[in-house]
């Protein structure tokens, strides 16, 4: 009798031992899915601050300039719109930016309205190139002008002033395994999102 009960035992030791191994088993990807979750949200984060900041730089440039300085025309290549981007990219080129210029797919400067959106008509576009942008500060900017709708000269800071907004949007590539895993559990398994910022601010007078 005492030869059985140890034999049941030894049975129910070895059955709890399986259990713990098939439940560890089932619980290692949903760990390492929300640890991979954790780590992508952070660097997604990371990036989404640096846009917010490299906007917010753009409009702060764009305020103060107005509709140009005896420094700074508004009618030249390397004039107030020049600057405004110089003042993104600076940014985005900065030491500890998680920030690539080439994944940047367009800089818009427009006019505001009171609501902050874009006024219909008054949007200048700039996108990435390699080497054909303008030079500020002795720098050349990866960004050449697409479309001029909304004239530097133009903005008016008096008593009711104009306010510009800059947007930016952006590609993030992921950098952890996590489309892999998502696509494993039956995601889409998507390697890019797209982010972007706007920042508006009233011109200086």
């Amino acid at each position: 009798m005492t030869g059985w009960v140890a034999h049941r035992r030894r049975e129910r030791a070895r059955d709890a031992r399986g259990q713990g191994v098939v439940e560890f088993a089932l619980a290692v990807p949903v760990f390492l899915l929300l640890l991979v979750g954790m780590l992508e949200f952070g660097f997604a984060f990371d990036a989404t601050l640096n846009l917010e900041y490299a906007s917010r730089e753009g409009a702060r440039t764009g305020a103060s300039l107005a509709n140009g300085t005896t420094r700074i025309p508004c009618d030249t290549t390397d004039g107030v719109d020049a600057n405004i981007i110089a003042a993104v990219e600076r940014v985005m080129i900065s030491q500890g930016s998680p920030l690539a210029v080439d994944r940047v797919q367009e800089i818009r400067i427009f006019k505001a309205t009171s609501t902050g959106a874009e006024t219909a008509g008054k949007v200048n576009v700039w996108t990435y190139s390699a080497s054909a942008g303008p030079t500020v500060d002795g720098t050349k900017l990866h960004f050449v002008q697409g479309t001029v709708n909304w004239s530097a000269c133009g903005r008016d800071n008096g008593s009711t002033p104009d306010s510009v907004g800059i947007g930016v949007k952006y590609r993030y590539d992921m950098r952890t395994p996590l489309s892999g895993i998502l696509r494993f559990f039956g995601g889409p398994g998507a390697t890019q999102l797209q982010i972007s910022d706007k920042t508006v601010m009233a011109l200086n007078p």
